[in-house]
């Protein structure tokens, strides 16, 4: 259990020279000294975003997989989409929530949580409403024993506005899904075919159920340009009247990896990303990225990508427009790799449980960005 992450798997996603990185490859990530070969443990996994087409439901079917491809033995990982009943039924170990909505205030057992971004609590201005639950999650989340974030930056941001413990953040970078790999050119000719696309086109991927002030969708539809815009992602009716578009709706992994092995570019228009998921499946199909400049995604592929300054979307479209093959590989970096830095994450969470707490007073009780009082 807690197998230490593979230095050689490390290099291509973060550097540990840099805050939070290490943490991936480094201690306290590594299985503590005193922590038994033998000792088993039996992890609660929240698999209700499973079936979510964004990147978080990407997350939480891939992970799962991972993780039971590298359990020792003995261990075991349970999924539910009940966790509180869960919780009566079943004795585990530890609990992970692989989504901020899962964060639980009161959990019977060690808590893990991902963070994949905080945009709804750093841009509260943009949503309608504040709920009863987002104002929650902060102490939901500051009772957690350990925090994993995709990238540094998501890091820094849980530190600023959720007041973390920097030594309770783990950064564990995603990865392609294997099913999305590059097609032959018979494979993306029949997906075309199908889905009625160009010869040429520019992709953009992600959710498009709801208008998102992050994204610049409407602003790069409008945008002239000579190729087509393609965008694939389940849609809510006001994407259909965005204008000059090509919307395929949400489509299975095979008909994903199709579309980006056959597009010119991804164009990715969000400077806001915890992660970028997007631009590391593209490069898996060999496709070049054009996004805006941001620092999680530089942090996730580096060089990989051509950057252009943050909400331009006329420079957007003109070097996804130049973009030219071969797009370079993405970070040698995999969902194996991820897993068992987050065994590792397990085992140093069930650890700092088992330590006596120290006696002494209850500390002063502070107020969250949140608004909410906890310890």
């Amino acid at each position: 259990m807690g197998c230490p992450v593979p230095q050689a798997a490390c290099s291509g996603a973060v550097k540990a020279s840099q805050p939070y990185a290490q943490q991936v490859c480094w201690p306290p990530w590594e299985t503590d000294a005193g922590q038994s070969d033998e000792q088993t443990v039996k992890v609660l996994l929240d698999s209700r975003p499973a079936s979510d087409p964004g990147g978080v439901g990407r997350y939480s079917r891939c992970l799962l997989a991972a993780l039971r491809d590298t359990a020792g033995a003995g261990d075991e990982v349970l999924d539910t989409r009940r966790p509180s009943a869960t919780f009566r039924s079943r004795s585990a170990d530890l609990f992970h929530a692989p989504w901020l909505d899962g964060a639980v205030l009161h959990s019977p057992c060690p808590a893990v949580v991902t963070i994949h971004d905080l945009a709804a609590l750093k841009r509260r201005s943009e949503h309608l409403r504040c709920s009863l639950r987002l104002r929650m999650r902060p102490l939901a989340v500051q009772r957690a024993a350990a925090v994993i974030v995709p990238t540094r930056t998501v890091a820094e941001d849980a530190v600023a506005h959720l007041r973390l413990d920097p030594s309770r953040i783990a950064v564990i970078p995603e990865a392609a899904d294997p099913a999305i790999r590059r097609r032959t050119p018979e494979e993306v000719t029949a997906t075309r075919a199908r889905l009625g696309l160009p010869e040429q086109y520019l992709v953009w991927v992600g959710g498009l159920q709801h208008p998102d002030p992050r994204r610049h969708i409407a602003k790069l539809a409008a945008t002239p340009r000579q190729l087509p815009l393609v965008l694939v992602g389940p849609a809510g009716r006001w994407a259909m009247e965005l204008p000059d578009v090509i919307l395929t709706g949400q489509v299975s992994d095979e008909d994903l990896g199709a579309v980006y092995s056959g597009a010119h570019a991804l164009v990715i228009s969000s400077e806001h990303e915890g992660f970028g998921l997007p631009a590391v499946e593209a490069l898996a199909c060999g496709t070049p990225v054009v996004a805006a400049d941001g620092p999680a995604l530089r942090e996730a592929v580096g060089d990989r990508a051509t950057f252009v300054a943050a909400g331009d979307m006329k420079a957007l479209i003109e070097a996804a427009q130049r973009a030219r093959r071969p797009a370079p590989p993405p970070p040698a970096w995999s969902w194996h790799d991820a897993a068992r830095a987050t065994w590792s994450v397990y085992a140093q969470a069930m650890t700092d449980a088992a330590r006596p707490r120290p006696a002494g007073p209850r500390p002063l009780r502070r107020r969250t960005t949140g608004g909410l009082e906890a310890p």
